[in-house]
């Protein structure tokens, strides 16, 4: 039998892991108010399914397949970019002593070509492991564990001679 949570563990819950999925879908939609639905929708299709919090792989996993849809629906095959110099898409929101800093480190991530931004946002910000990211990609684990790898590779050379 499930615990339903209290409005309270929601909102605790939404305060600790919105931040990461919004940032996932805002890489998989073209829109802020595109990432802003399909979030909304994946959180709303990921709680009607587990009967309370949903795990973290299920809701980058709805996030991923919705967005697909939308881009389908919206006749918009192909890659899905953020488009470049929207000023309503600032990833990070960073302090601003740390703005510089974090708008190189948004740029190199950015620069990134999307399967491998895709894997990068999984592991660091929304902190899944390889299976788990294999499994929302539904690619193989050595994949998705390689394409981190490149991943890495290609901001070092981007970020070389940076200091973070």
């Amino acid at each position: 039998m499930h615990h339903e949570p209290s409005s309270d563990e929601w909102r605790s819950w939404l305060r600790t892991t919105g931040p990461r999925f919004l940032l996932y879908a805002r890489q998989q939609t073209r829109t802020e108010s595109d990432a802003e639905d399909v979030l909304q929708d994946a959180l709303v299709e990921s709680w009607k399914r587990t009967g309370g919090m949903p795990p973290d792989p299920l809701v980058f996993a709805t996030i991923r397949r919705r967005a697909i849809d939308l881009a389908r629906s919206s006749d918009r095959r192909g890659v899905r970019e953020v488009e470049a110099g929207t000023p309503d898409t600032d990833w990070f929101s960073p302090d601003i002593e740390e703005r510089e800093t974090q708008r190189m480190l948004e740029d190199a991530v950015k620069s990134l070509q999307p399967i491998y931004r895709e894997v990068i946002t999984l592991k660091v910000w929304g902190g899944l492991t390889f299976q788990e990211i294999a499994e929302t990609t539904g690619v193989p684990l050595n994949t998705a564990a390689s394409r981190y790898r490149y991943a890495i590779e290609g901001l070092r050379g981007i970020l070389k001679g940076v200091v973070l």
